[in-house]
């Protein structure tokens, strides 16, 4: 285990991958399924000297790199890489593309990206208008950016391994919410490493425990709650490149695994599998779902023989302030509050005090270890500070909390849209399908999921320009080509006119209300 485990103010997932390559060298860290493995003397190695490369191409100490890949061997050294040169990670999600990509790309100012042939033309296509001016990239492409090799890393000097300071910025991820687009959220490294101490605590992980992780890591839960934790407390993790639920218990299985996370829809597509004679062949010990859907949890435990499904609550700006406990089932609802680093309440959202146990209200939180939440938002003081408004960071989430601290997670305050792990900005949909041909108005907002723990679907609520006769397969086709494939909308409707404010904003509650009654559903092919 980390040395720092009990202090988180001076953890850092740099420091620990020093120490774990001292102390277990030749230890398996990060096995991918069916492919090569990785040793914790081996990953300080690899990035010691991707930051050598880095250092080589002009990389300086704050400056940021973005990465954009895939699960794998290479995104570990990539991103522990741009920590070791002294820079700050950009984390981008591989299914952008367009005027998300592009916005990401010009807000965080990123003059270089380390990225794989997949997706090098669809950056070089986001970045006009960008600072970007050179790709690390596996393979070569024509095109005005530098384009460097990857590979050069494997002959490149390391650099000294040196401990950053757990307070400074380790990563930018990006996060959508209400209104705008997404917002670059600041991350300490005590941040990012206090995820895994929680989960180290939540799961009571041991030497003998590995982790199976399908989820993706450019978001805190794939990179953060898990692989990070098998960093911190020393052990392996068995790393898929994307989610399967066909292969999801035979890796378990095959693996040895005994820790997983299943997220949202992912639950879902586990227990619709068929029924086997071997579901409750393999080690798995515990899951963490999230959201903890009763009736998953059940099946988890009737069917597969899982001792212990858990939940939590958190967001990329606040950590992970409310964890379930093992030997504790609660069905539905998040966790206890981690008051030893977090203070939790539930409050009164239009006036920010705190409620009565058993009421529901906003969750509200703040930290109470340094460097253990977001340092802000990139470039945008404004939505920080009205963020933090009263000395509380207010979540947008409701929840209630009762007489034993068991906080159980509501729902959303906030017109935001969650979509199989993602968080949905409605006006970044809008925003890049106003210019569709055809389209006069258009609002995205959230109708519930038919899929059991599937959170949201997206819908659109569209005005035709007059005269244009546009069907609604055919402008879900044109959408499909400039959204992320979470961001994919389900449901359309036509019509004469959207609700709105008598400041002429869109009244997405209202459509929300209306749901997609009378809709276009394209799994159905119709309304």
């Amino acid at each position: 285990m980390y040395s720092c485990l009990d202090n988180p103010a001076d953890a850092s997932l740099l420091h620990a991958l020093w120490e774990q390559a001292e102390t277990q060298r030749d230890a398996v860290w990060i096995r991918e399924v069916d492919g090569p493995t990785l040793t914790f003397a081996q990953a300080a190695d690899d990035a010691a000297r991707v930051a050598g490369l880095l250092q080589y191409h002009g990389v300086k100490p704050g400056e940021r790199v973005g990465l954009m890949m895939h699960n794998g061997l290479d995104f570990v050294r990539a991103f522990f890489g741009i920590q070791a040169s002294g820079a700050v990670a950009v984390l981008i999600n591989t299914e952008l593309r367009g005027d998300f990509l592009a916005h990401q790309l010009r807000n965080s100012a990123v003059r270089l990206v380390v990225t794989e042939s997949a997706f090098a033309e669809t950056i070089i296509e986001a970045s006009q208008g960008t600072a970007l001016q050179a790709l690390i990239c596996d393979r070569a492409h024509a095109s005005a950016l530098n384009v460097q090799s990857w590979s050069d890393w494997r002959d490149a000097e390391a650099v000294d391994r040196n401990a950053p300071d757990p307070g400074s910025v380790a990563c930018i991820m990006y996060t959508s919410g209400t209104s705008g687009p997404a917002k670059g959220v600041l991350m300490p490294h005590a941040h990012l490493a206090l995820y895994g101490i929680g989960a180290i605590g939540a799961f009571e992980v041991t030497d003998a425990d590995r982790y199976y992780i399908v989820l993706p890591l450019f978001h805190a839960n794939g990179l953060l709650m898990q692989l990070g934790t098998t960093l911190l407390a020393g052990i392996e993790a068995v790393l898929r490149d994307r989610f399967s639920a066909s292969n999801w218990l035979s890796d378990i299985r095959s693996h040895g695994a005994t820790l997983t996370h299943l997220l949202g829809a992912l639950a879902a597509f586990v227990v619709d599998q068929p029924e086997r004679p071997d579901d409750r062949d393999h080690r798995l010990r515990a899951v963490l779902n999230g959201p903890n859907v009763p009736e998953i949890e059940t099946i988890l435990r009737d069917r597969f023989g899982v001792d212990d499904v858990i939940s939590g609550f958190g967001m990329t700006e606040v950590n992970i302030p409310i964890w379930g406990r093992v030997g504790r089932s609660t069905p539905g609802a998040a966790g206890w509050p981690r008051d030893d680093w977090f203070d939790v309440i539930i409050a009164d959202p239009e006036t920010d005090r705190e409620l009565p146990r058993g009421q529901q209200g906003e969750i509200l939180i703040r930290p109470r270890v340094p460097g253990a939440f977001m340092a802000g938002y990139l470039d945008i003081p404004d939505r920080t500070v009205e963020a933090w408004r009263n000395l509380w960071f207010h979540t947008g989430d409701a929840g209630r909390m009762e007489e034993d601290g068991l906080v159980t997670f509501v729902g959303r305050i906030k017109d935001n849209i969650r979509r199989r792990g993602e968080n949905i900005s409605a006006s970044e949909v809008e925003a890049s399908l106003s210019s569709l041909p055809g389209i006069a108005e258009v609002a995205a907002f959230a109708v519930p999921s038919d899929i059991v723990g599937g959170e949201d679907e997206l819908m659109l609520a569209v005005v035709r320009e007059p005269g244009r006769q546009v069907g609604e397969a055919d402008l879900l086709r044109a959408a499909d080509g400039r959204l992320p494939r979470f961001a994919r909308p389900r449901f359309l409707r036509f019509d004469e006119s959207l609700p709105k404010t008598a400041t002429g904003k869109i009244q997405h509650a209202i459509l929300r209300q209306r749901g997609a009654e009378g809709a276009y559903d394209r799994d159905a092919g119709d309304s």
